[in-house]
């Protein structure tokens, strides 16, 4: 199996952007006749103990979920990149490995983008406003 071409993230900070601005943003190694959409999900409050269907796995659902903007294969549920209400960035990047993938359902990168799970908490739709996100990471 070939590895995959290189997908490449950057961040671009003042004053290198203008006007205070930060920018992101990502290429994507998926196919090239393969639809990409850009699209928006509102912010929601979510009933307990209820599950969100991922490309291949159902996982628990959070009560609330942030507002996002994500770019994402048409195919899957999971995302290239995005951002959420805060600003708070994340994309996919993929990782070549000589370990053989295990023959199981599970969740995709993608789908860690967009939602993110247990110790891989890095999502963009549950993760909090930035400074939280910076608290919440650091501590013991």
């Amino acid at each position: 199996m070939a590895a995959a071409p290189p997908s490449y993230c950057f961040v671009a900070f003042p004053p290198r952007a203008k006007d205070g601005l930060v920018v992101f943003g990502k290429n994507s190694a998926r196919p090239r006749d393969e639809v990409q959409e850009v699209v928006y999900f509102s912010a929601a409050d979510h009933e307990q103990e209820s599950k969100v269907e991922c490309t291949y796995i159902s996982i628990d659902q959070v009560p609330r979920t942030h507002a996002i903007m994500i770019s994402r294969p048409a195919w899957l549920w999971g995302a290239e990149m995005g951002a959420n209400e805060h600003g708070v960035c994340i994309a996919n990047e993929a990782v070549n490995t000589r370990e053989p993938a295990a023959e199981i359902e599970a969740l995709l990168g993608m789908d860690l983008v967009r939602s993110g799970q247990g110790e891989l908490d890095i999502p963009v739709r549950r993760s909090w406003a930035p400074k939280e996100r910076l608290s919440h990471k650091t501590r013991n």
